[in-house]
This record gives C-alpha cells, sequence and structure tokens, in this order.
C-alpha cells in the first residue's frame, strides 16, 4: 500500500484565506515549485497532469511524452490525496506497458508501488470484474480461458455435429467471424442477420449461440467474454455497475485511439457517474436492422443522457474523472477492430470535455515532422494538431527511386554500410515495410553482406512456418534420405497419415537402416496400413518420384511452383480464412521468386543452409527488420521506408475493401512510419517489383506527392543503376530526378555502363534468368550525364536451362489477341488476359495467371 507522508498533503487550497500574509506567500512560494515529478515538464504537459476534474482527451502526438505525463497524472492523483491506489482505474493495451508503468510511478513517487489492483489491461481487468461476478455469467469463478487453438477445435467438434463441411467452412473462419462480433459488442441474438448469412447458408449466428452455451457448459470463457460479459452484466445488473462507478474515482486510459467498440463499450458504463446510468440498449432495435443515429461506432451503444455543458464543472460533482490519452493520427489498427471513431467522438460522448494537444515533440528533428506532419493532414477524419520541435531542422527526408526491389534492396545494403562506417550503431538502423514478404530480399542481401539483422514482430523470412513446409518438399526432392524434411510434410497438408503411421515407418526404417522416404516405398506395398493411409502415402511417394523426374527437365522456380499446387499446399492456405493467410501466400510467392537468381536447386538450398545457420543473439548489434504496424511504439535514429508505391502502399487490398477510410489509415501508417525516426528518414520507391507472383511496372505512391517539397531531397539509388524514373505514368515531381542523371563513378555503374553500350541490357543481362525486361523506353529530363530519355534496354540473349531453350524475345508484336483461346503444353488451357509485345499474360484453367512467350502457345 502506498503510504503519504503528511507535508506531500500541503496544497495551496489547504491554506485557510485568513493566514497572514508571510504564510500565504510561502504557500504559493510552495506552489511554484511544484513537487519533483512536475519537473521538466512542459506547460501542455503540465496541463494534462494538472487538470484532475472532469473528462480529458489527451491528444499526444508521436514522441510527445505520452506515457510521462499519463504515468506523472497518477503519481499526481496520488500525491495531492484526490485517489487511494484502489481507486484509480488506469487501463493500458499490453503488460509490458502496465508494468513500465508501475516502475515509473515508483522512481516519482520514491517507493515501490502496490495496491493498485486495476492498473493493467482492458482483458485482465476484465477478467478480474467477471471472476467476481461468474455465476451472473453462468460460470464459476475458476472458469477457464481458451486460447485460439482450443477455441478452434471446440468449433471444429460443433461443425460436426451440424454436419457442416469443415473443408469448405473452416473453424478458424468461423472463429474470426466470432471474434469480430465479441469485439463490436455484439451477443448472439444482436448479430445482423446478413453478417450471420456469411457462413454455412445462414448458419453463424445459431453456430455463435451454441459456442456461447458449450462454454457455459465447459465452464469457460475466450478472450472476448472477459469483455462482453461484463457489458452484459453491468446492463442488466444496475446496482453491481454502480459499485464499480463509485469505486472509480478517476480512470485513466492509454492508446485510445486503438480501442474497438467493445472496449469502448465498457469504459462508457464505468465512466458515466452514478446518478445518470440508464442501462438502456440501442442495440436490441439496431439487431433488426435499424442502425442508430449513425454517428456512434456500433449499433450497440448504451443510451446515457447528455453530461454537463462546458463550464458547469463547479456546479456538476457527478461528472466522472475519465482522462484518455491517444493519438488519432497513430489509429493503424482497424484490421483487428479498432476503432478511431472512438477518440474522434470523444467530445460528444463528453460535452464539456477539455482537449489538450501535446505537440512539443523530443524524438525527430525538424524536416521529418514537417513532412509527417504535411502528409497527415491530408486525412479528413482527424481532430488536428501540428507537430514541432525546438531543435534544429537537421537532414531533409529523402527519396530514392530504384529500376526493380533487388537493387533497392542493395542501396539500402549500401546506406546502411557508409553508416556504420561513420561509427554509428546497428541497433539505431531499422527497415520498415508494409509487407512482411519484402523482407526476403533485405536478409538476403544482408546475409550476403555479412549484415548482422534482427526481424521483430515476428520469424525471419526463411524461418516462418510456410516457407520451412515448402523447402522441406523441396529438400526431399533433392535429398530423398532427409528425414526430418519427410517427416515435416509427410501429413502436411492433412492426408489422414498421423503419428502412428508416422512411428510405424520410423520403426521400418531402423529395421533396414533406410532412410523414411524408402520406408514409406516399402510399406506401401504391405498390408500393414489401413487402406486409405496405404492409399495416401502410395500418392505421395508417387507424387515425390515424379516431381525428382520433372527435375531434370524443369526449371528450379516452375518445380517448386507445380510442387505447391500439386501437393496441395497453396490450396490449404487458399481455403485458410484467418488473417494471415493472405500474408502466407505472399511469402510463398516471394520464395519462389527468391530462387529466380540460383542456377539451380541445389544451389538455392546451400544458399538456404547459409542463411539459416546464421544465429543473431538478442544482445547483438544488428539492423531491425519489421512490418510498419510492428514499429508503433519504437524509435531509431536511422529509418529506411521501402516499397512506397500504389498498390503495395497505400495497400491495394486495404483500399478495395475499405475505401477512403482504408486510405486515411494507410497514411496514418506512412505518418507513423515517418515518425519512427530521429535524425533519418529515407523513402525508397521502385519502378519495378513482383506483385501477385508477376513482375510489374510501377507508380511511385500518392503519399509522396504529399510530401512538402521544402523538407524532401530527390537522391541517386546506390543499388547500381541509379535509373529510378516512372516512366510515362504521368504527373508526379519525383519523375524528374535530376540527380539521377549524373554520371555515377562507382565500379558497379561503370561495368554497368559499358555492359549497355555492348547491348547487355540491364545491369549486363546478369542478374536473375526470371527477370522479364521492360519494352517501354524511358523517359526523364535529366540534361546532364548519360542521356536515357531516348534509351530504350536491350534485350539480352535467349536464355538455356541444360540446353532447352525457355525464353526468346524478340520484340516483336505478337499474333495473339486479347481474348485468344489458347493451348500450353505444361499449364493446359487459358485465355490471354493482356498483350505486352510477344509475351502473353494468359489465365489458365487450372495452372492460375502465368506470364509466357506466345511461341510457348498455340490457338486452342
Amino acid at each position: 500500500m502506498i503510504r503519504m507522508t503528511e507535508p506531500s498533503k500541503i496544497t495551496s487550497e489547504s491554506v485557510p484565506d485568513h493566514q497572514p500574509a508571510a504564510g500565504g506567500i510561502a504557500a504559493r512560494a510552495r506552489a511554484s515549485v511544484g513537487p519533483k515529478y512536475l519537473a521538466g515538464l512542459n506547460p501542455e504537459q503540465r496541463d494534462a497532469v494538472e487538470t484532475l476534474d472532469g473528462p480529458v482527451l489527451v491528444l499526444a502526438g508521436a514522441g510527445t511524452g505520452k506515457t510521462r505525463v499519463l504515468t506523472t497524472r497518477i503519481a499526481h492523483i496520488l500525491s495531492q490525496g484526490r485517489a487511494r491506489p484502489a481507486e484509480i482505474l488506469s487501463v493500458t493495451f499490453t503488460n509490458k506497458a502496465a508494468r513500465e508503468m508501475k516502475h515509473r510511478l515508483g522512481q516519482m513517487l520514491g517507493h515501490a508501488v502496490e495496491g493498485m489492483p486495476w492498473l493493467g489491461t482492458f482483458h485482465s481487468i476484465g477478467g478480474r470484474i467477471l471472476r467476481t461476478h461468474a455465476e451472473l455469467a453462468q460460470l464459476k469463478s475458476n472458469f477457464t480461458v481458451l486460447d485460439t487453438d482450443d477455441q478452434v477445435r471446440l468449433l471444429k467438434q460443433l461443425l460436426q455435429a451440424d454436419n457442416i463441411d469443415d473443408k469448405r467452412w473452416p473453424a478458424r473462419m468461423l472463429a474470426g467471424l466470432i471474434d469480430g462480433w465479441k469485439n463490436r459488442g455484439l451477443t448472439p441474438s444482436q448479430v445482423p442477420p446478413g453478417e450471420a448469412a456469411v457462413f454455412a447458408n445462414g448458419k453463424g449466428g445459431k453456430l455463435y449461440a451454441s459456442y456461447q452455451e458449450r462454454l457455459k457448459i465447459l465452464n469457460a470463457a475466450d478472450f472476448g467474454d472477459l469483455l462482453l460479459e461484463d457489458i452484459r452484466i453491468f446492463r442488466e445488473h444496475p446496482d453491481i455497475l454502480r459499485q464499480y462507478q463509485q469505486r472509480f474515482k478517476y480512470i485513466l486510459v492509454d492508446e485510445y485511439q486503438d480501442t474497438n467498440v467493445a472496449q469502448y463499450l465498457w469504459l462508457r458504463l464505468l465512466s458515466q457517474a452514478p446518478s445518470l446510468t440508464s442501462p438502456r440498449v440501442r442495440g436490441e432495435v439496431a439487431s433488426q436492422g435499424d442502425e442508430g443515429e449513425g454517428d456512434s461506432p456500433s449499433a450497440a451503444l448504451v443510451e446515457t443522457p447528455p453530461l454537463p455543458a462546458s463550464g458547469a464543472r463547479e456546479q456538476a460533482p457527478h461528472i466522472k474523472n475519465i482522462c484518455c490519452v491517444g493519438d488519432d493520427d497513430q489509429s493503424i489498427y482497424g484490421w483487428r477492430g479498432a476503432e478511431v471513431d472512438n477518440i474522434l467522438r470523444f467530445e460528444h460522448d463528453f460535452p464539456g470535455a477539455k482537449v489538450i494537444r501535446l505537440e512539443r515533440n523530443y524524438r525527430s528533428t525538424g524536416h521529418i515532422l514537417a513532412a509527417a506532419s504535411h502528409l497527415i493532414a491530408h486525412n479528413e477524419g482527424r481532430l488536428g494538431k501540428t507537430l514541432r520541435t525546438e531543435d534544429q531542422d537537421g537532414e531533409k527526408v529523402t527519396v530514392t527511386g530504384s529500376w526493380d526491389s533487388e537493387e533497392e534492396a542493395r542501396g539500402i545494403g549500401e546506406e546502411i554500410e557508409q553508416i556504420q562506417r561513420k561509427g554509428e550503431k546497428l541497433n539505431e538502423i531499422a527497415i520498415l515495410v508494409r509487407a512482411s514478404y519484402q523482407m526476403r530480399e533485405f536478409e538476403d542481401r544482408f546475409v550476403t553482406l555479412g549484415l548482422p539483422y534482427r526481424v521483430i514482430g515476428g520469424p525471419r523470412f526463411y524461418e516462418r512456418a510456410e516457407i520451412r513446409d515448402a523447402l522441406a518438399y523441396l529438400r526431399v526432392i533433392n535429398s530423398p534420405a532427409d528425414d526430418l524434411a519427410f517427416e515435416r510434410i509427410v501429413n502436411v497438408p492433412k492426408r489422414g497419415l498421423g503419428d502412428a503411421t508416422v512411428q510405424m515407418l520410423h520403426d521400418h526404417a531402423r529395421k533396414r537402416r533406410i532412410p523414411l522416404f524408402e520406408a514409406a516405398r516399402a510399406v506401401v506395398d504391405t498390408d500393414e496400413l489401413k487402406p486409405k493411409a496405404r492409399g495416401s502415402l502410395r500418392e505421395v511417394v508417387a507424387q515425390f518420384d515424379r516431381w525428382r523426374a520433372q527435375r531434370e527437365v524443369t526449371a528450379h522456380t516452375d518445380l517448386a511452383q507445380i510442387v505447391l499446387d500439386e501437393s496441395g499446399y497453396t490450396e490449404m492456405w487458399q481455403k485458410d480464412r484467418s488473417a494471415d493467410a493472405a500474408g502466407r501466400l505472399e511469402n510463398l510467392k516471394e520464395l519462389v521468386r527468391s530462387m529466380e537468381e540460383f542456377e539451380n536447386l541445389q544451389g538455392f538450398l546451400e544458399h538456404i543452409s547459409l542463411v539459416m545457420d546464421r544465429d543473431s543473439g538478442a544482445d547483438e548489434d544488428a539492423v531491425s527488420l519489421m512490418t510498419l504496424h510492428s514499429a508503433k511504439g519504437l524509435e531509431f535514429d536511422n529509418v529506411f521506408l521501402p516499397g512506397w508505391e500504389e498498390g503495395l502502399f497505400p495497400s491495394q487490398r486495404t483500399l478495395d475493401e475499405q475505401g477512403r477510410a482504408g486510405l486515411e489509415e494507410e497514411r496514418r501508417l506512412g505518418h507513423v512510419g515517418l515518425t519512427r525516426a530521429r535524425r533519418r528518414a529515407m523513402i525508397y520507391f521502385a519502378t519495378n517489383r513482383r506483385i501477385h507472383g508477376t513482375w510489374s511496372t510501377t507508380i511511385p505512391s500518392r503519399f509522396l506527392d504529399e510530401l512538402p517539397a521544402a523538407n524532401v531531397e530527390i537522391t541517386e539509388s546506390k543499388g547500381g543503376s541509379a535509373w529510378g524514373g516512372t516512366g510515362g505514368y504521368g504527373a508526379s515531381r519525383f519523375d524528374d530526378m535530376e540527380a539521377f542523371g549524373s554520371t555515377y563513378s562507382t565500379p558497379g555503374w561503370q561495368r554497368a555502363q559499358a555492359n549497355r553500350n555492348r547491348g547487355g541490357g540491364r545491369n549486363g543481362g546478369g542478374g536473375s534468368g526470371g527477370f522479364e525486361e521492360q519494352t517501354s523506353s524511358f523517359t526523364s529530363s535529366a540534361s546532364p550525364g548519360p542521356d536515357f530519355g531516348s534509351f530504350s534496354p536491350r534485350r539480352r540473349g535467349p536464355m538455356t536451362i541444360e540446353g532447352e531453350l525457355v525464353a526468346k524475345s524478340t520484340g516483336t508484336t505478337s499474333e495473339f489477341s486479347l481474348s485468344d483461346r489458347v493451348f500450353h503444353q505444361k499449364f493446359g488451357y487459358g485465355r490471354v488476359t493482356k498483350v505486352d509485345g510477344n509475351k502473353l499474360t494468359i489465365a489458365f484453367d487450372k495452372a492460375g495467371e502465368k506470364k509466357v512467350v506466345d511461341s510457348f502457345v498455340q490457338l486452342a
């Protein structure tokens, strides 16, 4: 329990008005000094700390000392005797943030902080309340909280009981739907019929209800229930709600912009003054199709009388003292249910609320802040603030164009090496990507350069489960004696070959001293296995024999794609409805692409073994590699932001699914990326990038034109070619890159120039065999140096693999037309969807979309 000494409770308010003048002066002098924990706060921060009455919204921009303000506010409440520790509800989003807050409080107050039972995450506090009143939720106080795997397993049982095909309607998809409904505060009876109909032909709502009933029987709850059941108890039992409203004299919320609807409803119920509570629910009407007034983040809002207007604080002692700290410009988790509207409507929910803006940034330089502020100003859905700094402007934000993603990785690698040569730590360097599959090229490049790196927020590319699975298939093809690889994928995807079958194969292999694969070949000709398992294992053996034979006549990149398709592995992830399934498919495409720069499968697997062998220690000085979403809350001296192109960033999928709201969230993501940088922010874009398995010419992100020209510098790529023009895609000021026209004297540049003069094409025509050259000519206004304006890349000669001609580009116009029905010897029948010179993009009936040379197809 925190113990306060008497002197710490003395304030200017405690001095009687009739006290002698000397006493009044002394009290005012002491008040002007204030407690030590207030020292160093700027005026806005101090205002946020000392405004203790009524609702307060602290709009804290990136790097403005948000955590310090929140922690100091708690210390001020305690030191002023306004509340006891158990009377403060302080909600964070992570256990780490809660621990850090307690630690800082201890440092401020000079002793360990105890007796704060209500400082924690939403779910930990919600779970505590639910265990106290478990019987009202038809549970016992020792109920079990299910994790995701247990939840999916239970839903599979319900699907089987209802004779629903789990392959067509995966349990994981239903788990995602239920989680989304709970995040919006919807009980089974409140799920709109239209949403319930998206699963199992309208059975989604019924299955949700069955799932909740089954949880009660098992004395279990999932994470969504920890808040949803609290909300239901509060609504149905106003007396219990009133107890908690009276208990909590102060409520503080961190990262308010990331709250979902259920968290919002939970807070709104607790933050109402006891005498004003009215637990009527609008959701009962909304569940029948009425969405209410349209200004709330959910149909299921609590109907409450308005709080007193601004200026009525002195006359309204029942106003709840709630303080929410957040940044509407950093709301980037809409994909997992966060509602930026929660923070935007704070003043509507709490009329008379005081809004305090923290705009003094203590992290980044002036140019970085100006660029970030100018970018985010294009968003309409924001309360508005402008970050500023009193430090020097520093270096401008740089924008660099590169020919393709490989050159982008080379250029960033070169830049990092230069930074390292200046004596700066690799720990102060970060690369922030929009999609995880972008990491692969950087990882490969760093291994080549010998640069240590770490992946934050997930495993390294080649350590991801889907990549390890795919590599296991390729390893067995390359070496049938690789037992570890064969055991990993013999039942992936599911083939009915469980642990008992694998154990039998192990026994057989040990007795005969042969590899598992040969044991499998022997077992399928016996009666030791049941017919179904024997048939599945026979098919696996036959597939590997077929793939091994194809290896001799098929390019290793094509073979990898064939293996992933024929094994059913790609289809397994296509049917998976989890949130990360799409990312896993992109990673598999990136894996196939990464093989192009190797001569054969053996060379590729040897490279992987070198990559996997590298072990990075936690304390090692290393470059940080992560997605933009994982970077929130972190900061580095040097930040690289690659991939700023339309379709990648902003993400085309996000734009298609969410429209303008998605665009604004993507822009907030860019704002977060820029404000991670303390000294340097470096943006990159590529003219060509592999998207969905196909090379595409890209255009710079619209966000680049939203950056202020005065704070941005166009620089030249250090990756080799320095061809950063964007072709004929029009009105971007980043098309005219004067720096790109200057002479570039590095050995790589000189070799590229010499190869170009010899007709070698891009980078001498070497590089990866799978890259298909662009046919369009460059346009550039660069005057000095080489004339790229009239240059058209020359074609390299036909490429052969083991004597077989696999690609031939003549530059002629194809005789095929759009929509022609054609036949390909390997991919079968398809229809032409795009014609580019003698290259065709064809949507094959079974193989999907492929780009091929027209000499390889014939009219069907």
